[in-house]
């Protein structure tokens, strides 16, 4: 008998500055209840979906970029989530920027939770390729200010089992990495949660909206193919704060295709039963680590950071 997942893409129009997280927390809720309507019992909400995608902007108090972070998880305004979430037996995963207290300092991380349908935190996630840059860029249409605002993450790429799913997390540009899936793959991974936050322009290059969503797409159906996974992928799209974010909220097969899609802006959930048995013959046949893998030949992939090529012949 298939084991069957009830996935919810719970894609979010934009996040406006003025917003609080009050505000943002009923529309989470009414994206919950749409979700429980379809009988979705897992919900992936985007990254950073409690502000608006605030690394694009430069503060230089800390008190003005401190207001954007959570303290704790719950929180007193985050709180009727999880009781929702739980009244109503669903688990959910939710991006956030997170601030954490220790001897050293304040640490700031993008951070993704994973909470089961009891409403429990049962792992955490912080965004390990954090894009962009630390210093102030003139003449860009906004900032990419991720690598200046939190650190790498420290927990590596984590599995953990939300009732008969064995689940993964991702955040925003780990999608474009091979090594995202690869690492979650070699723990067995059958479904990988990722929100998202992605400009439908680059801050520091043209590319076509086309390319912008092929390249969205295709690192996320290779990775679900050549891991034998599921992947659910829910972003935030439409505008914000002037600035417009794509759109392509969707749930992908381990065959690499994708099964659902979002094709408007705004708020708006979508859902897809995922077979979590049907990456089985992908693991067991075409991509059978364990029988083909050759990791004695894999060396530069950790022991080497960036590219260095072989000396041109002489001429």
């Amino acid at each position: 008998m298939s084991r069957i997942l009830r996935v919810a893409v719970a894609q979010m129009g934009g996040v406006q500055l003025a917003e609080t997280r009050t505000q943002v927390v009923a529309r989470l809720l009414e994206l919950l209840r749409e979700a429980d309507a379809t009988a979705a019992t897992f919900v992936v909400f985007p990254e950073l979906a409690l502000t608006t995608f605030f690394p694009r902007y430069w503060f230089d108090e800390e008190a003005e970029l401190d207001a954007f972070f959570e303290r704790e998880m719950p929180s007193a305004e985050t709180a009727p989530l999880f009781d929702e979430a739980q009244r109503r037996g669903i688990g959910f995963y939710l991006g956030y920027a997170e601030r954490v207290e220790t001897k050293g300092g304040v640490r700031r991380f993008n951070t993704s939770i994973l909470v089961d349908r009891s409403g429990r935190v049962i792992a955490r996630y912080r965004k390990i390729h954090l894009p962009g840059h630390t210093d102030r860029r003139e003449g860009y249409p906004f900032q990419q200010l991720e690598k200046r605002y939190f650190e790498v993450g420290d927990l590596g790429f984590g599995v953990s089992w939300l009732d008969d799913a064995l689940i993964g997390m991702a955040i925003c540009n780990d999608r474009r990495w091979p090594e995202t899936y690869r690492v979650l793959g070699l723990q067995g991974v059958e479904l990988v949660a990722l929100g998202y936050n992605t400009h439908d322009v680059n801050q520091y290059h043209r590319e076509s909206k086309h390319l912008k969503m092929l390249h969205h797409f295709v690192v996320m159906q290779a990775g679900a193919y050549q891991n034998g996974t599921w992947i659910a992928a829910a972003g935030k799209t439409g505008d914000e704060d002037g600035h417009e974010l794509i759109g392509g909220s969707c749930i992908i097969a381990p065959t690499g295709e994708i099964v659902a899609q979002t094709v408007s802006d705004g708020d708006h959930v979508i859902t897809y039963a995922c077979d979590l048995d049907l990456g089985i013959e992908i693991k067991q046949n075409r991509f059978n680590f364990e029988a083909h893998r050759r990791i004695e030949h894999y060396g530069l992939i950790t022991s080497q950071l960036g590219v260095v090529a072989p000396e041109p012949p002489d001429r």
